[in-house]
């Protein structure tokens, strides 16, 4: 069981707080505010392993190709059971001609992959929020580690992809 979610990276989320001298401003100083960089990310409610993947936006494309590298990772005959939000590519035809194709022929009971939907407008629910929050905590904390947005991204990457997480709200999803 995977609940999943999906983050937009931007240069402006390493900005923090800085102390300096008493009245003298500090400024970092940030080359394009608007770079971005959309992630994939799921944690396993059983072990609390996360696994996080770059993709070039939130769409119905890369949500199959990040669920295709869950089902390669987890093996081929795994049942997986996707807890998400309700983004409107999480249900659009890409994923919807994935399942078919996934469960075709299958009884509900015995389908490869199955999803549910958090309640909407309910982010609270969805543990993966909070990993993101940790690793943007994680980048302010940092900040002067990373010159460039590209040293963002990969500190971001690092930071999380593999994480064991043990967040209270992981217990909401067992039954």
């Amino acid at each position: 069981m995977f609940v999943i979610d999906e983050c937009h990276l931007l240069w402006g989320d390493t900005t923090g707080y800085v102390w300096g001298k008493r009245n003298q401003r500090v400024e970092v100083p940030i080359v394009n505010q608007k770079e971005r960089q959309t992630y994939f990310g799921a944690v396993n409610y059983l072990t609390g392993e996360f696994f996080l993947k770059p993709a070039p936006q939130g769409d119905g494309t890369n949500t199959v190709s990040f669920v295709k590298q869950l089902v390669k990772q987890k093996g081929e005959s795994t049942k997986l059971m996707l807890i998400w939000d309700g983004a409107s590519y999480h249900q659009g035809q890409e994923m919807q001609s994935y399942l078919t194709e996934m469960n075709h022929e299958l009884d509900e009971l015995d389908w490869r992959i199955s999803c549910l939907t958090l309640a909407p407008h309910a982010p609270d629910q969805n543990p993966v929020e909070d990993i993101w929050l940790k690793g943007k905590k994680f980048l302010r904390r940092h900040f002067f580690e990373h010159k460039t947005f590209a040293q963002v991204k990969k500190g971001f990457f690092n930071f999380l992809n593999g994480q064991i997480f043990d967040f209270p709200k992981l217990s909401l999803f067992a039954s």
